[in-house]
């Protein structure tokens, strides 16, 4: 099987809560440094090719949290976010050599520039949309050539550096790779000159299909070849009508006053994807089912990524292989909780996905294979055919 044909699978640490139920305190956890450590040692053990670990005034510092993670795990990566306009890239440039090189090559760059005015001016920036798109087109240009080694002269229209250099090597040739999402025009531009992958979140496959066909054609004009990511939640069980009760269960406590307020929000956002994902559901629980085993109920009242996969193993194998299909090779998961869903998933679906990670091959010894409970202080189980 060539690399074309395989996947890389990540999972998410949930820096900004965690529970069992969305917006609600029932069923809440809380999340600190020994939950963050079970999710990412759980995810590092399942053989998930990476996390990604979110950013923003609502969430724990990513940076410092890879910083605390990436000692106790051996082959998982950690895709953080660099900041465009709240950060130089000369600093974030140096902040990206010396964790790549603590966590021995495993880490990964995103580059998000921000779609909520309200957070950005409480970060102290006062950028439109274009603007924003802008500077993360000069932040990148100084932000690369220091990762090629390079001592970097630059006078942009909104950032300026002399002399910049970064004494340090990456433990990853050319540094860290990029990852980067967006859907306004000017996103899709800096995706097609400037980045490795590009990603996108959860919509249906005929819309991801035309957005990545025109960052594709962007790319080729600029003489470039991208990867392609996704950004998805996932809701699996053994049957289809456990996934969709569990998918009902999710949003079971959520009122209408809750929703609107979260849509009020989301609606003062000038990101093109936000209002990407708002249009799926048009914050009704009556648009939630809006392609097959693809639900819209997150994105009631999370922001980002609001959609998910809901169905039993075979349905999320095949509705990842039709994505797989247009071009994309890494998948961004979570689920709530997100410690026992990771094992769900990593038991249940990675077994039917061709994984371009090293998951669990390795010759069963002792006890550290899928025995399963000795029976009777005796003898293993035996294998036995699901059955439904």
């Amino acid at each position: 099987m060539s690399t074309q044909e395989k996947i890389n699978v990540f999972w998410f640490l949930p820096t900004h809560g965690d529970g069992r139920y969305l917006g609600a305190t029932q069923g809440g956890r809380p999340v600190d440094l020994a939950y963050l450590q079970q999710v990412a040692l759980a995810a590092d053990n399942l053989g998930f090719y990476g996390v990604l670990i979110p950013t923003g005034k609502s969430c724990e510092d990513a940076w410092l949290v890879a910083s605390a993670l990436a000692p106790l795990t051996r082959r998982l990566r950690y895709l953080v976010a660099v900041r465009p306009g709240l950060q130089p890239p000369t600093l974030a440039a140096r902040m990206a050599t010396t964790l790549d090189r603590l966590s021995q090559g495993r880490l990964l760059i995103n580059v998000v520039t921000g779609g909520d005015p309200v957070e950005n001016k409480g970060d102290g920036i006062f950028l439109n949309h274009s603007e924003r798109y802008a500077v993360t087109r000069e932040f990148l240009e100084i932000y690369s050539r220091l990762m090629r080694g390079e001592k970097v002269d630059y006078q942009g229209e909104h950032l300026q550096v002399e002399g910049a250099e970064v004494l340090f090597p990456t433990a990853q040739a050319g540094g860290p790779p990029l990852y980067f999402g967006g859907s306004s025009e000017a996103a899709t531009d800096v995706a097609a000159q400037q980045v490795d992958t590009y990603l996108t979140w959860g919509e249906p496959p005929e819309q991801v299909a035309e957005k990545i066909a025109a960052v594709r054609k962007k790319a080729d004009a600029a003489g470039r070849k991208l990867e392609y990511g996704i950004r998805l939640h996932v809701i699996v069980r053994e049957t289809e009508a456990e996934a969709w009760a569990a998918a009902d269960r999710l949003i079971a406590h959520l009122d209408d006053e809750t929703i609107a307020s979260a849509q009020k929000i989301f609606a003062r956002m000038d990101s093109a994807g936000q209002a990407r994902m708002q249009a799926l559901h048009q914050g009704s629980r009556d648009n939630l089912r809006i392609g097959p085993n693809l639900w819209a109920g997150v994105g009631l009242v999370r922001g980002g990524a609001g959609t998910a996969l809901v169905g039993d193993p075979q349905q999320v194998a095949e509705r990842i292989k039709e994505y797989q299909a247009l071009g994309i090779t890494n998948f961004i998961f979570s689920g709530y909780p997100h410690l026992e869903e990771a094992h769900r998933f990593a038991e249940l679906v990675m077994p039917l996905l061709p994984l371009g990670s090293d998951v669990l091959t390795r010759e069963t010894r002792l006890n550290t294979g899928p025995f399963g409970e000795t029976i009777g202080g005796d003898r293993r189980p035996s294998q036995q055919s699901a059955t439904r």
